[in-house]
């Protein structure tokens, strides 16, 4: 009978699928290694049962034991069906940013989920890594399997998906194209390709602002790919070329990818589709290129494919009048954004307001362009002067210990209407293009746009 013994006998050995409709005007046929179909529906179920076994061995996780992992919800999936099977306990770390589906879904496992800002430094006490790392500590019979360290997540993938990928191909991979996270899943499959036939270029698909792609980790809203460091499990030589891509092209080809193919694939599978495009653009019809598709779009459901969502960071456009048209009607001498920093003193944040002639400003962490998981608060004018008159020593205070919460936000292509309503409980809006902050809009700024010969522009 073909009976597994276990769910876990049914990690690996995914299929292969040809993408047609989205490659029609590409000569090189670009195939979908889909990690879908492993029981945990990523590519991470690989390296989890790998790490497990190998600590099962070693002695580090005994019977009965606790698994500590910091995740964006993959590893801690496939953690999850392995310590269900066995017996252990689980405590997964996220950060604020993954969808609450994916938080849903290890609870459901029965992990127990601690979630974490994403906006630190990743040696900062709150980061997840930190809070993992201390965890580990501080329960009895833990066991961390260190995705990020473990040299058992890059070894798993070149047994298994490295070999998988040349005999479903025939040998005839040119181009292999994957997300870098921990880095494990593309440095184990391009050194088993590169170890069957050199000449195989492996490209590493990467969210703007990643260190990969040379950025500094600053937050973007992809989930699963970048990093803020340089894991261990990484290995830069295999890599031949890294591709970034934005947030923007990464979650419309997972939204085009969706209902073209037929095939539900979250916003890091779009990052790496992205790549692969480009790469196969480039490439003769003798070429293959292989792309790695590391899960499912049913984790996303409540972001990438949320058309009000989508909106709401601007990656959406309505039909008529909306903010952009706003924006586009503003002082020509005002930045599109003046933001202070948190560090700076209320007496320098009010000269900054005077100098604009502006009235309320964001409070954000981080150099230009800003992601949204940046914008910490705000300030107001008129209630920083209302506090400096009560308390004369407010103004050499830093602006974060005053600052007040961040603007309500709007996405730059939703409509005017919409910014209107918001407007009606707000004073200011902060507006977010491709899920960054562009703009601060007032009503006067409307007003302006509405009826510009009664405001004067």
């Amino acid at each position: 009978m073909q009976i597994a013994d276990s769910v876990l006998d049914l990690i690996g050995n995914t299929p292969m699928v040809r993408l047609r409709r989205v490659t029609t005007d590409i000569a090189c046929p670009v195939v979908a290694k889909v990690e879908i179909t492993n029981p945990g529906g990523s590519v991470k179920d690989r390296p989890a049962l790998a790490m497990i076994d190998a600590a099962e061995r070693s002695g580090e996780l005994q019977p009965g034991g606790t698994i500590v992992e910091p995740t964006s919800g993959n590893t801690g999936v496939g953690l999850a069906i392995v310590a269900a099977q066995r017996g252990y306990k689980c405590v997964f770390v996220m950060t604020d940013k993954v969808s609450p589906e994916k938080v849903s879904l290890l609870r459901a496992y029965g992990g127990e989920v601690i979630v974490c800002p994403v906006a630190v430094d990743p040696d900062d006490p709150a980061s997840y890594y930190s809070t993992a790392e201390r965890l580990t500590h501080e329960i009895p019979g833990a066991y961390r399997p260190n995705q990020y360290e473990n040299q058992l997540n890059p070894d798993s993938h070149e047994l298994t998906t490295g070999p998988e990928i040349w005999t479903q191909s025939d040998g005839r991979v040119t181009h292999f194209v994957a997300g870098v996270g921990t880095g494990g899943t593309i440095t184990g499959i391009g050194r088993y390709l590169k170890g069957q036939n050199p000449a195989v270029q492996v490209i590493a698909a990467d969210p703007e602002g990643s260190v990969f792609s040379g950025g500094t980790g600053r937050p973007y809203l992809v989930e699963g790919v970048g990093e803020d460091f340089w894991p261990p499990t990484y290995d830069p030589t295999i890599v031949d070329r890294t591709i970034a891509i934005s947030d923007a092209d990464s979650f419309a080809m997972a939204r085009r990818v969706s209902r073209e193919e037929g095939l539900l694939i979250g916003g890091s599978c779009g990052t790496a589709v992205a790549a692969a495009l480009q790469v196969a653009s480039e490439a003769t019809a003798d070429d293959l290129v292989v792309v790695l598709i590391p899960d499912s779009g049913r984790g996303y459901l409540s972001k990438v494919f949320d058309d009000d969502w989508m909106a709401k960071f601007g990656f959406l456009t309505s039909e008529g009048s909306t903010m952009a048209d706003v924006l586009g009607g503003r002082r020509d001498d005002l930045p599109d954004l003046v933001y202070i920093q948190p560090e700076t003193t209320v007496r320098e944040a009010i000269d900054v307001l005077r100098r604009h002639d502006i009235s309320q400003v964001p409070v954000a962490k981080g150099q230009w362009p800003l992601s949204a998981a940046e914008v910490m608060g705000s300030i107001d004018e008129l209630h920083l002067m209302e506090r400096a008159f009560e308390a004369p020593g407010l103004l050499d205070q830093q602006v974060e210990d005053v600052m007040e919460p961040p603007l309500t936000t709007v996405g730059i292509g939703q409509p005017l209407s919409t910014g209107v309503e918001l407007l009606d409980r707000s004073q200011a809006l902060l507006v977010l293009d491709g899920g960054r902050p562009r703009a601060v809009v007032t009503r006067s700024d409307v007003l302006r746009f509405v009826s510009p010969e009664v405001v004067g522009g």
